[in-house]
């Protein structure tokens, strides 16, 4: 463990993924696989995150059933200090997907009704005051309820404390709206930012003046195979994800990219490399059928920097 603290608030729960064997054939019965392993946006953050070395804290509801075992068990695992509190009578959150062949998203359900009982009181807890005093770093996924995540912020800012959001989905962004200008960084793709920008753009340099204008002051935009941008103080940068021989799953990819670029963000690398970090996490993900590669490590990512291009810096 490094000694920085990260405590990570959101989404941790179950992801169920089906992969289909041959051409997708919509409105039919497809053949196909089923696979099931603990997920979510802040959790998976979170393991890749203790994976690199950092002293990891996960706060999340989940129910007192099987489900909840499982993600509980995957913290232990990966080395995450698990702080989630458990509702016996519920059940765990889900996220269902449907891949095609070549490990694109078909389509996918999330049932997360349980995520609507974090409510901003419990941030008033002392426990939870205290997971907030002492962190390093606080990040939270969209998950959690509009008026949490208001609130998670504005006690965090006013510790001085970096924060950083995973967008999640084009639905869910648009609940850091309230609390963008107390983001350092938010991590989101081109369909999360035409959401909460209300505005399309096919130019990586257009994105961060865009984000700019509706409050953001720092963020991370990812664009599929095309280079990913940077922007936070006046300086934008990109990075060209590297040609990869093998894609495995694109699930769990800009969660691994958002833990690469904050371990190097949190030991004060600048703005390039901690990119350059973000991209090749994610490019050690997608080879992996799982959303955390059980073979992320820091001497792996040190490794996959290596092949990723040097930062283009815009401004």
């Amino acid at each position: 463990m490094t000694g920085r603290q990260i405590s990570i608030f959101g989404g941790a729960h179950i992801d169920r993924r089906a992969r289909i064997f041959g051409t997708t054939v919509p409105g039919s019965s497809n053949p196909g696989s089923w696979f099931e392993e603990a997920g979510g946006g802040g959790f998976n953050a979170a393991r890749n995150l203790a994976r690199l070395g950092l002293d990891v804290r996960m706060i999340s509801p989940r129910g007192g059933d099987a489900a909840g075992g499982m993600v509980a068990q995957a913290a232990n695992e990966a080395g995450v200090i698990d702080c989630s509190f458990i509702f016996l009578d519920r059940k765990t959150p889900s996220y269902t997907a449907i891949l095609e062949n070549d490990g694109n998203l078909v389509i996918a359900l999330a049932d997360m009704e349980l995520y609507k009982l974090f409510s901003p009181r419990r941030l008033q807890q002392k426990a939870m005051r205290e997971i907030v005093s002492s962190s390093d770093l606080i990040v939270t996924d969209a998950n959690l309820p509009e008026e949490t995540l208001t609130t998670l912020v504005a006690r965090a800012k006013a510790e001085s404390k970096a924060v950083a959001a995973i967008a999640i989905s084009p639905a869910k962004v648009t609940r850091l709206v309230k609390c963008l200008t107390g983001l350092d960084f938010l991590f989101l793709n081109e369909a999360e930012a035409r959401a909460l920008t209300g505005r399309d753009s096919a130019a990586a340099a257009e994105w961060p003046v865009l984000l700019q204008a509706v409050g953001l002051t720092g963020g991370v935009v990812t664009r599929g195979g095309r280079p990913a941008v940077a922007f936070q103080h006046g300086q934008t940068v990109t990075v060209a994800p590297p040609q990869l021989d093998v894609l495995a799953d694109v699930t769990g990819a800009g969660d691994s990219l958002a833990a690469g670029f904050l371990s190097a963000f949190i030991e004060g690398k600048p703005l390039g490399m901690c990119l350059r970090s973000g991209v090749a996490a994610a490019s050690i993900t997608v080879r992996s059928p799982l959303a955390v590669s059980e073979k992320m490590s820091r001497a792996m990512l040190d490794d996959a920097i290596r092949l990723v291009p040097p930062a283009e810096i815009l401004s």
